[in-house]
């Protein structure tokens, strides 16, 4: 497969940037997406094999365009036994030298255990961003690792000075879908408030959506959610977050939600990760609409079945790429 030359003045002369996708086989049709939307990127090709015992049989094609162009990775850590494979690429792109590298894991997977609350539990946030830490240099200063939406941003502390973390997010695509529309945002807890209502306010700290903030009590597994904050009555409200496992907090959200007279209850979260099946909890729950975005496989699944919409990250992906 051909790379697509970029040809731009530099300093009086003619200098060329050559940009390279490649991806993991989970994330396959979001790159393709990200090469519709921006021509200057082009594709690259990865064999994506297993020897009989199961373990894999990898070959980057093509690698004396990858050592001489900036190489971005759109990786996929959904399922743990994924992780090696895509691990095993990484280093060795880092080895090839390309110009710039530069890792895009939309949905960092780990990222609900970043602390230990007793001792004896295992913080897998740190584990894995230790491993990005030590991967070999790979062109200019630290590695560019992009995430978006991640659960906490305390994460950033785990990683080493061989990695640089940026924090993208995908709420700018849930404000393109709600522009002139009159709806009231709602924070499931206080964490969520603490990490997107900056997000949603103007360069004078003004939102133009009402705010509404809920609550959990605790009762040993047991939670109860209740509207703390903000007027939910008689309004259309979007609940935000940064991901769906379960489902169970967004559903009791939504309860409290329209037994304090919300007219509509509609939700979006970056990463729909809704393992297990636990999407269909969504059909017929009285959600107006349920956006995610594409950075979870899962999403291709789900466009169109009931309130489900997919908004996808290409364009934000590719500015990544580019940045």
């Amino acid at each position: 497969m051909g790379v697509y030359w970029l040809l731009t003045d530099h300093r009086g002369g003619i200098h060329v940037d050559r940009y390279v996708l490649l991806f993991s086989p989970q994330m396959e049709s979001l790159a393709r997406e990200v090469v519709k939307r921006q021509a200057n990127i082009t594709l690259g090709d990865i064999s994506w094999g297993q020897f009989p015992d199961g373990f894999p049989n990898t070959f980057i094609r093509h690698v004396d365009q990858v050592r001489h162009s900036h190489v971005s990775f759109l990786a996929c850590f959904d399922k743990p036994g994924t992780i090696f494979e895509q691990w095993s690429v990484l280093h060795t792109l880092a080895a090839l030298a390309p110009t710039s590298l530069r890792i895009l894991l939309p949905y960092f997977p780990t990222g609900t255990m970043e602390r230990v609350d007793e001792e004896g539990q295992v913080a897998t946030a740190s584990t894995l961003a230790q491993m990005f830490s030590g991967l070999p240099p790979a062109g200019p200063g630290p590695i560019p690792l992009y995430l978006w939406d991640i659960h906490a941003l305390a994460n950033r502390h785990y990683f080493g000075p061989s990695i640089s973390p940026r924090f993208k997010t995908g709420t700018k695509l849930l404000k393109e879908v709600l522009a002139g529309r009159n709806v009231s945002i709602v924070f499931p807890d206080d964490g969520a408030r603490k990490r997107f209502k900056v997000m949603f306010l103007d360069e004078n700290g003004r939102s133009p959506y009402p705010f509404v903030v809920c609550d959990k009590d605790r009762d040993g597994d047991k939670r109860d959610v209740h509207v703390s904050r903000g007027e939910a009555r008689g309004c259309d409200v979007v609940i935000i977050d940064d991901l769906i496992h379960s489902g169970g907090t967004i559903i009791r959200c939504r309860d409290a939600l329209l037994a304090a007279g919300a007219r509509k209850v509609s939700v979006f979260v970056t990463h729909g990760v809704l393992e297990n099946g636990s999407w269909k909890k969504f059909l017929d729950a009285g959600f107006e609409k349920v956006w995610v975005t594409d950075s979870c496989p899962s999403a291709r699944d789900l466009d169109g079945k009931g309130p489900f919409r997919v908004l996808s990250l290409a364009t934000s992906i590719a500015n990544a790429i580019l940045d």
